[in-house]
C-alpha cells in the first residue's frame, strides 16, 4: 500500500505541473473590465504648457476635474491615480494594466506632480488616469498630448 501512495504524489505533481503550464497563456489573456468614468472628468497639464521650451530638470504638474486622485490600490469609484506618456504614438490598450516603462510612468502614490529628465530634442507629453490596477478607465479620462522642446 505503501508503494501506491509513493507512485501517486509524483503523478499528481505531475498533472498539477502540465495545468499550470497549459493555463498560463491563458491568464496573460485575461481581459481587464474598465472602471466607469464620469463624462465630465477632464485632465490636463499645469505645466509645462504645450510648444514650451525647457532646460534641465522638468516640473510637470498634473491637472484634474470632476474627479479624484487616489494612491495605486486604493479601489475608488470616484479616483485613480496619473500616468504620464512620453514619446507615444498610440495610447496603450484601454482593457489591461498600463506597463511601467520609459514612456509610461507611474505616479501610484497620489503624486499630482513630478520631476523628470528628457533628452535634448523635441517631446509629447499625454496624461492618463489609471485605477487601483492602472487599467485606463472608460470612456478614458486622458489630456490632450502637448509638445515640449528640451534645449
Amino acid at each position: 500500500m505503501g508503494s501506491m501512495r509513493q507512485e501517486f504524489v509524483p503523478m499528481k505533481r505531475g498533472l498539477l505541473l502540465v495545468l499550470m503550464v497549459c493555463l498560463a497563456p491563458l491568464t496573460a489573456l485575461a481581459q481587464f473590465t474598465s472602471q466607469a468614468a464620469p463624462a465630465d472628468a477632464e485632465l490636463y497639464f499645469i505645466s509645462p504648457k504645450n510648444g514650451e521650451a525647457v532646460s534641465g530638470e522638468i516640473v510637470v504638474q498634473f491637472g484634474l476635474k470632476g474627479f479624484g486622485v487616489a494612491p495605486a490600490g486604493t479601489k475608488h469609484p470616484a479616483a485613480g491615480h496619473h500616468h504620464l506618456l512620453v514619446d507615444l504614438d498610440t495610447v496603450p490598450p484601454m482593457n489591461q494594466p498600463m506597463p511601467a516603462s520609459d514612456h509610461i510612468r507611474h505616479f501610484g502614490g497620489g503624486q499630482t506632480e513630478a520631476t523628470i529628465t528628457l533628452p535634448k530634442g523635441e517631446h509629447t507629453l499625454q496624461l492618463i488616469l489609471g485605477d487601483h490596477l492602472h487599467v485606463p478607465y472608460a470612456p478614458p479620462i486622458l489630456s490632450e498630448k502637448i509638445t515640449i522642446t528640451v534645449k
